[in-house]
């Protein structure tokens, strides 16, 4: 028969095949469930996390409050839990630095307009902190030379110094004493 042999057209078919291609259907692949999950959870962390570096020169945003919690392996309701947890608070800070940043549009155009017009702004103050600027200075306007300019109409707007000096030891020793 030249090294040939005959195989027998016989099949045996798989034990429960059917069935387990069930249970495989029906129960999901926790892993990659997992592996989803920590990859949006880590997304939402970056996003949020440029949100509070983009948020600090405006003032900042709420801290969350801390949770005391021993480690351990989360399941899937717990991940998706903090995905939407995280999710919500990027959300907050978001609409935040945009009524922040709205805001000091707001004082920007209003600062534009006093420089245009003083008179219509009389004693107007605006600091250099809600236009989103460093520093302690204000922007005012006030009359030129005093009470003659304010009867006069002479208005002007005028940039304060800046930050006011430290009181030094002096000061803290008269209010101790």
């Amino acid at each position: 028969m030249g090294g040939r042999q005959a195989h027998s057209a016989t099949q045996i078919p798989p034990p429960d095949g059917p069935a387990r291609l069930r249970t495989r259907v029906v129960q999901p692949d926790e892993r990659a469930a997992r592996r989803t999950l920590r990859s949006q959870i880590a997304r939402l962390a970056r996003e949020l996390a440029d949100a509070l570096v983009t948020a600090s020169p405006l003032g900042g945003l709420d801290q969350p409050e801390a949770v005391g919690a021993e480690p351990r392996v989360l399941d899937l309701g717990e991940l998706e839990q903090v995905r939407d947890e995280l999710a919500e608070r990027l959300h907050e800070a978001r609409v935040t630095i945009a009524r922040r940043a709205d805001k000091q549009e707001d004082r920007r155009l209003t600062l534009e307009r006093m420089l245009l017009e003083p008179g219509s702004y009389r004693f107007v103050r605006i600091s250099r902190r809600e236009l989103g600027e460093p520093g302690c200075g204000v922007w005012q306007v006030r009359p030129r030379m005093g009470l003659i300019g304010m009867l006069m109409g002479w208005w002007q707007v005028k940039l304060s110094s800046g930050c006011p000096l430290a009181g030094g030891r002096s000061i803290a020793a008269a209010r101790s004493a």
